[in-house]
């Protein structure tokens, strides 16, 4: 089973050091002090480096060489996620640019005022997505798991500027279903990762980048319970400053089958993944054997 529990590694104080220098220095210092602590991982983190190389050298068919330059440049990409995200939550000056394909295709579900679902992986930035889909003039939602440590949360409230999603908790009591079908016949959308599950949660396989993966059913589920359309949405990083944001356009549960639909929406899904993971491979962040039975 996955070994993933939902939460980070990151610490209050490395979050108070890297909000301090983006709002004295700027990003690009920050990027600087970024590439010391992205080695000191590299170095130290035997067991999340040994997947990551394992998916580039056997899965995606790198040399070893350039699979062990692609392990460090994963942690640096991530790293410069998390700091991406804090400028954009914190309102910090920044020289970030955007184009947005698809953006048709979302306007075209708020149109319909049915609601929508907007599935995602932990490919890119979720979090600069969220802030483009501002534009939308509708409220946004994002379903998380309550795992990341409770300071941190506390701190990045406490820099955040005007709030742009509302956060919808995962909780073992289910409430969080209800929330979502609020959100739905509210003509909102909702916005939710579906390439990681907790141990204990229902999963459906499919074969992704050679062998067969296990995905969370909740996300497909939910769209064939809800029939609201289904957009696959990432927003990766091309360069320092740019950022290309995607969504496909709506697909929506008509068949008589919800099995038939959650198949075909998750091999949608899966295509989309290996699309991203070929031409992106520093941008996914995951760190755990997927594949593992």
């Amino acid at each position: 089973m996955p070994l993933w529990q939902g939460k980070s590694n990151a610490t209050p104080l490395g979050y108070r050091i890297f909000v301090s220098i983006l709002k004295t220095f700027g990003v690009l210092p920050a990027y600087t002090l970024l590439r010391v602590v992205s080695f000191y991982y590299f170095i130290t983190s035997y067991k999340s480096s040994k997947e990551i190389f394992s998916l580039y050298h056997h899965k995606l068919g790198f040399s070893k060489a350039s699979s062990l330059l692609k392990v460090y440049r994963n942690y640096y990409m991530f790293g410069q996620s998390l700091i991406d995200r804090v400028v954009v939550m914190a309102d910090i000056s920044n020289k970030f640019t955007f184009n947005f394909d698809g953006e048709e295709n979302l306007r075209e579900m708020v149109a319909q005022k049915n609601g929508g679902i907007l599935l995602s992986a932990h490919i890119g930035n979720w979090e600069i997505a969220g802030h483009l889909l501002k534009r939308l003039n509708t409220k946004i939602n994002i379903v998380l798991y309550d795992e990341e440590h409770e300071k941190i949360k506390q701190y990045l409230d406490s820099v955040q500027g005007e709030k742009t999603m509302r956060v919808i908790t995962i909780k073992k009591s289910l409430t969080h279903i209800y929330e979502i079908n609020d959100a739905l016949k509210n003509n909102e959308l909702v916005c939710m990762h579906a390439d990681r599950f907790l141990d204990g949660n229902k999963t459906i396989t499919e074969n992704f980048l050679g062998s067969e993966a296990k995905f969370p059913m909740g996300p497909f589920l939910l769209a064939a319970q809800f029939k609201v359309p289904v957009s696959l949405t990432f927003a990766m990083k091309e360069s320092a400053s740019h950022y290309h944001f995607s969504a496909t356009r709506p697909k929506q549960y008509n068949l008589s089958s919800k099995e038939i639909f959650m198949k075909e929406l998750l091999k949608d899904f899966v295509a989309k993944m290996d699309e991203k993971v070929k031409r992106y491979p520093e941008q996914w962040y995951n760190y755990y054997n997927f594949w593992q039975a």
